[in-house]
């Protein structure tokens, strides 16, 4: 199974971020459409991404209040890309190679195509190996007699 297939049953909403939108803002974005992350982009290029994990580190250690600034001051910019050719078993690797929750999907081209979720590989699979275990199990149960001669 390959990315392009899973985000063709994803569909194709990308929640996006300018880098010099407000942390808080991004922060309010985030709660209200209950989206783990936004891809952080300008002049239609992906610049960097803020998760839940640029969030956690935003906040101050003494207060526990969110940290003021913009996305762009505390979006994580080292981010691993896929393309849409990338097989699923390649993208479970090096997600938990990497500590990756979210993985944006770049086309050839580098345009932005969607972002993979943990959540929507391990669907992804789940449903995959039901599908598999359903048509096994079938497999099993229609299975011919042996004739003896």
């Amino acid at each position: 199974m390959k990315v392009s297939e899973i985000l063709k049953v994803k569909g194709n909403i990308l929640y996006t971020a300018p880098p010099e939108m407000s942390l808080l803002e991004a922060i309010n974005i985030m709660s209200g459409r209950d989206i783990g992350s936004l891809v952080v982009m300008k002049d239609g290029k992906m610049q960097g991404m803020l998760s839940f994990r640029e969030v956690m580190n935003a906040i101050d250690r003494q207060t526990g209040s969110v940290a003021g600034g913009t996305v762009g001051e505390h979006m994580a910019t080292n981010i691993m890309t896929i393309s849409p050719d990338t097989e699923i078993n390649d993208i479970r690797r090096l997600m938990l190679e990497r500590h990756a929750r979210y993985v944006p999907v770049l086309d050839h081209d580098g345009t932005l195509m969607g972002v993979m979720s943990f959540y929507d590989v391990a669907k992804a699979v789940f449903e995959a190996q039901t599908f598999e275990n359903k048509m096994l199990k079938a497999y099993i149960r229609d299975w011919p007699a042996e004739t003896e001669e």
